[in-house]
């Protein structure tokens, strides 16, 4: 298995997405760092974080591994959609650049492995691919990617959204490609978490279930009514 060297921390390890929507209270790098302290403090090994003030805000608070990403534009292809917005991200402070790993145009016109390869060339970092499906973690392994996540599995066309993590697509893409694959997507409790790992996973990511409170509330919300 290919490893770039600041992955191996989040071998085995759970990685916490500190993110909130556009327009939602908790919508400020202040209460994402807190958020990431706390994650810090419940035993994460990683912190995944969206835009360059969140993610500078978190690199001075956390001594973790931090996957960083920017969400922008309103086309299919939105995190971390250009070079420009990669070379962004390395330089608030994250470890490791996210970015969307399909096979679908960017807007800049640079294909994937363009993307990758400037990157690299311009901060040396270490890069992580957005996936949506096999092909697109080979492919995406074969521009140089350093891991892959299963992030956009039933977020494209190429298959259907599960009601929670993509576990057959996972286990698939874990034995296809010979970096690490990441666990990311629908992962909504601890038992599904361990199911990724078992599945392949070589590090579980979970946003929502741990960092969305009004997502949370909804589903007891939506019990307690039932």
């Amino acid at each position: 298995m290919r490893i770039a060297q600041t992955l191996e921390s989040l071998a085995g390890g759970l990685i916490v997405s500190c993110q909130a929507y556009p327009g939602e209270p908790m919508r400020s790098p202040e209460t994402m760092a807190q958020i990431a302290q706390s994650a810090v403090i419940g035993g994460a090994a990683g912190i995944r974080a969206q835009g360059p003030g969140d993610i500078a805000l978190i690199r001075e608070r956390v001594d973790l591994p931090l996957i960083g990403l920017w969400k922008a534009g309103d086309a299919d292809v939105f995190i971390t959609p250009t070079l420009r917005h990669a070379v962004s991200v390395h330089a608030a402070g994250a470890s490791i650049v996210a970015l969307d790993g399909t096979r679908r145009e960017r807007p800049d016109g640079l294909t994937l492995a363009e993307t990758i390869h400037r990157l690299k060339e311009l901060t040396g970092a270490t890069v992580m691919a957005d996936a949506g499906s096999l092909a697109d973690a080979i492919a995406a392994v074969e521009a140089g990617a350093d891991c892959v996540g299963t992030t956009l599995a039933g977020y494209t066309p190429d298959r259907p959204k599960t009601d929670g993590p993509d576990l057959e697509l996972l286990a698939e893409v874990a034995q296809a490609v010979d970096v690490p694959v990441i666990a990311e997507g629908r992962i909504h409790t601890p038992e599904q978490a361990a199911a990724a790992v078992d599945a392949g996973a070589y590090a579980v990511v979970v946003g929502t279930a741990i960092t969305h409170p009004a997502t949370i509330t909804r589903w007891f919300a939506d019990a307690v009514a039932r």
